[in-house]
């Protein structure tokens, strides 16, 4: 696996990164002893970059990790909401108790939407920039969905990393096109901001383009530093590993990759409440004829709407 230092960061990163929203509730929770053995799988290969959100409910297994083979082992990302002082602490609090860390690597803004949305969460910012400055967080970012939000943090001396979505078909970027992202993110790269890309299978919605994917994501790999992919099988590690190496792919595993096709499941116990539709960034959650329905055009299949529902009952599958 080859490394790259994130930006002007001093953080030495794999060019693949672990997304580990797939380990956890919101996506196939996978139990704690097989999500350690497939990071164990992961470091194997030489993958030392994971990423996590306080929304993913997966400190616990990057913890049990972190325990078995060490600190020295991960660069870890997370990202909250918070807004303030307050709630940044509580964040930060939070990720540190239960990932049993000393520090955070990257420490993010989530979802965040311009510049407007970054002065929202100015005080926030400036909490964790104060923790930087104490050692207890290495760098501070965003991510995004927008183009805006990547323009405003290239130009802000508070943002050192930016973790904008991506893709061939620009599936799930909320303000242009996929062209307008990439000079974007081409901007900020020559900015000298850290730069690791989301969501290049549209959240697994083009996990039948897979080829188109990853030819597309490896040809822009010249402006930035890292891609994050979220992986729930030890096939799935392996077939990234060897794409990101530029290595042929055996058609028996690349087949049994192309058969794990993921899905949003809203259950049958929905009371139809709508907080899921209300808070789809992407609006692809509609209620009619009695149920919601999902438009797959529009869904990247984050399985953020999850976190919404008071009856559990949606998830990705």
């Amino acid at each position: 696996m080859e490394y790259n230092f994130l930006g002007q960061t001093d953080l030495k990163v794999s060019k693949l990164c672990f997304g580990t929203l797939a380990l956890g509730p919101l996506q196939a929770d996978i139990n704690m002893d097989a999500s350690v053995e497939l990071i164990q799988e992961a470091l194997k290969h030489g993958i030392n970059f994971y990423d996590t959100a306080e929304l993913y409910q997966t400190y616990d297994r990057l913890g049990a990790a972190i325990k078995a083979f060490g600190r020295n082992s991960f660069v870890i990302s997370t990202k909250s909401y918070a807004y303030d002082e307050e709630t940044a602490k509580r964040s930060l609090d939070q990720a540190l108790s239960e990932m049993k860390t000393d520090y955070i690597d990257i420490f993010s803004l989530h979802e965040q939407e311009s510049k407007d949305t970054l002065r929202g969460h100015m005080k926030a910012l400036e909490y964790f920039q104060k923790m930087k400055s104490e050692g207890v967080i290495k760098a501070v970012g965003i991510s995004t969905h927008h183009i805006a939000a990547v323009e405003a943090a290239t130009v802000s001396n508070m943002i050192d990393v930016i973790h904008p979505i991506i893709n061939v078909s620009g599936l799930g970027i909320q303000d242009g096109t996929r062209q307008q992202m990439e000079q974007a993110i081409k901007k900020a790269y020559k900015a000298g901001k850290g730069i690791y890309a989301m969501k290049v299978l549209g959240g697994g919605n083009l996990i039948n383009q897979s080829d188109k994917c990853f030819d597309y994501i490896l040809n822009h790999l010249d402006t930035m530093h890292s891609v994050a992919i979220g992986m729930r099988t030890s096939e799935e590690i392996k077939v990234n590993v060897l794409k990101f190496k530029l290595q042929e792919v055996p058609d028996e595993l690349q087949n049994r990759v192309n058969t794990m096709q993921r899905q949003l499941l809203i259950n049958y116990w929905c009371e139809l409440c709508g907080r899921c539709v209300e808070h789809c960034s992407h609006e692809a959650l509609k209620i009619s004829n009695n149920k919601v329905n999902i438009d797959k055009e529009k869904c990247v299949l984050c399985g953020y709407c999850g976190s919404w529902c008071p009856q559990l009952c949606i998830k990705i599958i």
